[in-house]
C-alpha cells in the first residue's frame, strides 16, 4: 500500500487529483479536535461554526463572490448535480426549463442532473477542443431559456473555453450560464463576474484539499436553486446534512495556498509542460491535442498513431511514473475520449492519448525523466505496432 508519494516515483497526474497540501492536513487535524456540531449554538458549535464560515469567505474571496452565496458540497460531482436544476432563474426572469451542456463536459454534466433526458441537448466544439459560439446561438434561437453548462477548462486537453463570450450569448436569449471550474480553479485567474457565470462549481481535492468537498458559489441574482438534500435545513437549505467541518477547513486552507502562488506557478508550470511537448514532439508523428489554443499551464494530451494508451500508461507506471489515458474507464473497459471524438479525432488517435498533468512539486528533473521514459517506451511501443500493422 502506497500511503504516501514514493521518493523514486515520479507523479504527472494532477488533473485526476493532487497531494494533500500540508497547510490543509494541518488545518483538518485542527478540526478533528473539536468535538462541536456547526449547528450548535454553544461554545464547541460555535467554534466549529466559525472554521466553517472562514473557509467559506476564503473560497468566495478566491473567486470573487458574497459568502452568503457559496454552497459546501460532498464534491464537485455533487456540486454539479446540484446546479442542473430546472427553475433556476435571476432575479424575477424565467426559470429555465431545458439544459444545453458541452460535448466535452465532465461525465457529472453530461448526466444532465435534474433535467429529464428528453430537455437535455449537446453542444458541438471545434477540431481545436474549444465550444463553437455559432452552434450555441443558433441552439437558443428558438425554445424556452435554457441552462447552459460550459467548463471554464478542459480536464483532458486543457483547453480554456470561451466562457465569457458564451455568457453574453446565453444571456442575451434569455438563459443562464453554469461554468464548471473544477479542472481551472487554482490554475488561472478568473473571478465570477469577470466571467458573467451564474452558476460556478470547483472541487477541493483538485487544489490540493482533501477529498469529499467541494463547493457550488451562486451569482448574485441568481434564484430558485432546490435542495439536492433535504432534512435539517444545513448550507442555507440548499444542502442538508451536518457539514464536514474537517474536510471544509482543509479545502479553505487549500484554497488560500493555491491563490498565494497561483501567478507563478502558473508561470513555472507552463514553462515545463512547454520542456516536456518539446520533448515529446521529437517523436515523429506526435501530436499534442489543443496546443493551437489557450490551455491550462499544467496540462498535455498527446499521442502518436499507432500508440495504444492503456500500454503506455502501464509502461510508464512501470517506469515509476504516474500519468493517465486520456480515455475514460468504465466497468473496467477502456473506450475512447469521448472528449477527442467530439473534436473529431476517431479510431487509434481517440484510443491512444495519454494525459500529463503537472504540480506544485514537479520540477525539471521529473519532466526529464519522464521524456527519458517515453524514449524507451516509444521505441518499444511504437516499433511494435508497426511491425504488427505493416
Amino acid at each position: 500500500m502506497l500511503r504516501r508519494p514514493v521518493p523514486d516515483r515520479v507523479y504527472l497526474d494532477w488533473n485526476a487529483t493532487t497531494p494533500l497540501r500540508p497547510e490543509a492536513r494541518e488545518a483538518m487535524e485542527r478540526a478533528w479536535d473539536l468535538p462541536g456540531n456547526p449547528s450548535s449554538v454553544h461554545a464547541e458549535g460555535r467554534q466549529a461554526r466559525r472554521l466553517v464560515e472562514d473557509a467559506r469567505t476564503t473560497v468566495a474571496r478566491a473567486v470573487g463572490a458574497a459568502p452568503r452565496n457559496v454552497i459546501f458540497t460532498s464534491g464537485g460531482t455533487e456540486a454539479n448535480a446540484l446546479a442542473l436544476s430546472p427553475g433556476l432563474r435571476r432575479g424575477s426572469g424565467p426559470p429555465v426549463q431545458r439544459l444545453m451542456v458541452s460535448a466535452i463536459e465532465h461525465a457529472s454534466v453530461l448526466a444532465g442532473g435534474r433535467f429529464p433526458e428528453h430537455s437535455i441537448s449537446s453542444l458541438g466544439v471545434t477540431r481545436s477542443g474549444v465550444l463553437d459560439k455559432a452552434r450555441l446561438a443558433a441552439a437558443l434561437e428558438t425554445g424556452p431559456p435554457a441552462l447552459v453548462s460550459l467548463m471554464l477548462a478542459n480536464n483532458e486537453t486543457g483547453a480554456v473555453q470561451p466562457v465569457a463570450q458564451a455568457a453574453e450569448i446565453v444571456h442575451a436569449a434569455g438563459g443562464l450560464l453554469h461554468v464548471d471550474a473544477i479542472q481551472a480553479f487554482g490554475k488561472i485567474v478568473f473571478n465570477l463576474n469577470a466571467l458573467n457565470a451564474d452558476v460556478l462549481t470547483i472541487s477541493g481535492h483538485k487544489i490540493g484539499g482533501p477529498k469529499g468537498v467541494g463547493a457550488l458559489i451562486l451569482g448574485e441574482q441568481v434564484q430558485g436553486l432546490p435542495a439536492l438534500l433535504r432534512g435539517g435545513g444545513q448550507e442555507l437549505g440548499h444542502r442538508a446534512g451536518t457539514e464536514n467541518v474537517a474536510g471544509i477547513a482543509g479545502f479553505g486552507a487549500a484554497v488560500k495556498a493555491a491563490m498565494s502562488t497561483l501567478e507563478s506557478e502558473a508561470v513555472r508550470q507552463e514553462t515545463l509542460r512547454n520542456r516536456l511537448e518539446t520533448g515529446l514532439r521529437h517523436t515523429p508523428g506526435a501530436i499534442v491535442f489543443s496546443d493551437g489554443v489557450a490551455r491550462l499551464p499544467n496540462t498535455s494530451l498527446f499521442t502518436v498513431p499507432g500508440l495504444r494508451a492503456e500500454t503506455a500508461v502501464i509502461g510508464f507506471d512501470l517506469a515509476g511514473i504516474a500519468v493517465s489515458s486520456g480515455s475514460a474507464c468504465s466497468s473496467g473497459k477502456v473506450r475512447p475520449s469521448h472528449v477527442l471524438e467530439a473534436m473529431g479525432f476517431r479510431g487509434e488517435l481517440a484510443n491512444g492519448a495519454v494525459r500529463l498533468s503537472l504540480g506544485w512539486s514537479t520540477s525539471e528533473a521529473d519532466i526529464d525523466r519522464c521524456l527519458e521514459a517515453w524514449r524507451k517506451l516509444a521505441g518499444t511501443l511504437l516499433s511494435g505496432e508497426r511491425r504488427n500493422t505493416a
